[in-house]
């Protein structure tokens, strides 16, 4: 298939083409973050968020460049923030009477945040309902079930790949259904 035809149909949201894209390049992105990171949970999710990124806004891709540079440097760039943003709040290093001390940063929730999550658990439930069927049962799989990728690409008989972009941007339109309520 004529990869600019594919890419044209991906802009006209035809989830056949965006399979395709992702079964395409998926190797070629994610061999690049494990390349960078070094890890494989970090080289899986910076792509699953690359393709994402790049599935959200197929629209701005300029048909003069190759596609998958256009998917590298998306993930190059997301690569960088995750840096940056690592930087800035995991850890910072505090030299005190000539040694090193560590500001770890404490992610844990308080009973605070714990008792807002409960009461919240009500309107999330009813935010997921407003999501397309397919978006509300990967969501439940994952986060309700608590099945593995795997799994879940098992029970929908869908590719891995698929089901984590799909996820990806169940948990997007969620996040915008919320922002919006």
């Amino acid at each position: 298939m004529e990869i600019d035809i594919v890419i044209k149909n991906a802009k006209n949201n035809d989830q056949k083409a965006f399979n395709y894209l992702l079964d395409l390049y998926w190797d070629d992105v994610y061999g690049f973050q494990l390349k960078r990171t070094q890890n494989e949970n970090d080289a899986e999710d910076i792509t699953i968020q690359t393709f994402s990124k790049a599935f959200d806004r197929i629209e701005t891709f300029k048909e003069e460049y190759t596609f998958k540079t256009w998917l590298i440097t998306i993930s190059k760039n997301i690569h960088i923030d995750l840096l940056r943003k690592e930087k800035n709040s995991i850890s910072q290093v505090i030299l005190k009477n000539n040694r090193e001390v560590y500001d770890i940063l404490d992610e844990s929730p308080s009973p605070e945040d714990k008792l807002i999550t409960e009461q919240h658990l009500a309107k999330l439930l009813r935010d997921i309902k407003k999501l397309k069927p397919h978006y509300q049962e990967i969501i439940n799989l994952r986060y309700f079930q608590e099945l593995s990728y795997k799994e879940i690409s098992e029970e929908l008989k869908e590719p891995i790949n698929n089901v984590k972009v799909k996820l990806l941007r169940a948990k997007k339109l969620l996040a915008e259904i919320i922002k919006k309520t």
